[in-house]
């Protein structure tokens, strides 16, 4: 658990590390300052609050974004919500290095979120 990092919603770690691999559990769209404050309105909001909550994990065990090598996207509202994720996910990684991605629609997720995103991590 990283103290820095947002209240779980479910009994889980925020990240368990495993012979240099990194599994960072799905994050929602909350504050860590204010667990119990409204989410953020969008898909755009909320998915900058969702990386912002990544970066907290990862900073946590000393790694960050551009070690990240897999991602998965769960989607309340996948046709709507697709192409303005897509239009902003470059820019939370250094151009030309994406990590692998799978995106899935789902049919809710956990505290009314529009977009949860989980991560797998590498340590150099």
């Amino acid at each position: 658990m990283i103290a820095s990092g947002p209240r779980p919603v479910a009994p889980f770690s925020h990240a368990v590390e495993a012979d240099g691999w990194v599994f960072v559990t799905g994050q929602m769209p909350t504050d860590p300052a204010a667990p119990d404050a409204p989410l953020p309105a969008g898909i755009e909001a909320q998915t900058r609050r969702v990386m912002d909550n990544l970066k907290l994990i990862l900073g946590g065990i000393g790694l960050g974004l551009e070690h990240v090598t897999m991602a998965r996207i769960y989607l309340v509202a996948f046709e709507r919500d697709y192409d303005g994720l897509n239009a902003m996910w470059p820019s939370f990684f250094e151009v030309g290095k994406l990590p692998a991605r799978t995106t899935i629609g789902v049919t809710a997720l956990a505290v009314g979120a529009l977009v949860e995103i989980d991560l797998v991590a590498r340590r150099p």
